[in-house]
């Protein structure tokens, strides 16, 4: 049976992408704005085992001089700025002129064993990798009674 109009599949995604400013609805998902600062968040793996987290986060495209990370009141924060210019000329003049700019940030809430001093990082092959040693867990000295008098 036919319908009198015809159906956009695609109706929706393109009016929120038009409204932000993205070109498709996954990509507007990834993308938020902190006033007039653009930055896309990064997806991660996190691993744990008896002896640290292990975060891995997906970046590619930047140097590692682009990262920048803070740890402060228990929350760790890494972003990364890259700004890309490209030409292409024909006959001495410009033919075409693009100009990229890519951030990302991420932050996470860390439990409170970590050793914030021995926090470790390296960039290799696109991946930002990241070493969140655990304290040694420190036994609590057993509960005392105390006798109101």
């Amino acid at each position: 049976m036919k319908t009198p109009a015809k159906f956009r599949e695609n109706f929706w995604p393109r009016v929120f992408s038009e409204f932000f400013e993205s070109e498709n609805l996954p990509e507007w998902s990834k993308r938020f704005y902190d006033g007039e600062e653009k930055f896309e968040i990064p997806s991660v793996n996190v691993k744990e085992n008896e002896k640290d987290f292990q975060v891995e986060v997906a970046a590619p495209g930047f140097e590692k001089e682009d990262f920048k990370i803070d740890f402060s009141d228990g929350t760790l924060t890494l972003q990364a700025e890259r700004e890309k210019n490209e030409e292409a000329e024909e006959k001495g003049e410009m033919k075409r002129k693009e100009f990229s700019y890519t951030s990302i940030k991420r932050s996470f809430n860390l439990p409170d064993n970590i050793d914030e001093d021995e926090i470790s990082a390296r960039y290799e092959n696109g991946i930002l990798h990241l070493r969140l040693p655990k304290v040694k867990s420190v036994e609590a000295p057993p509960a005392k009674t105390i006798k109101v008098g």
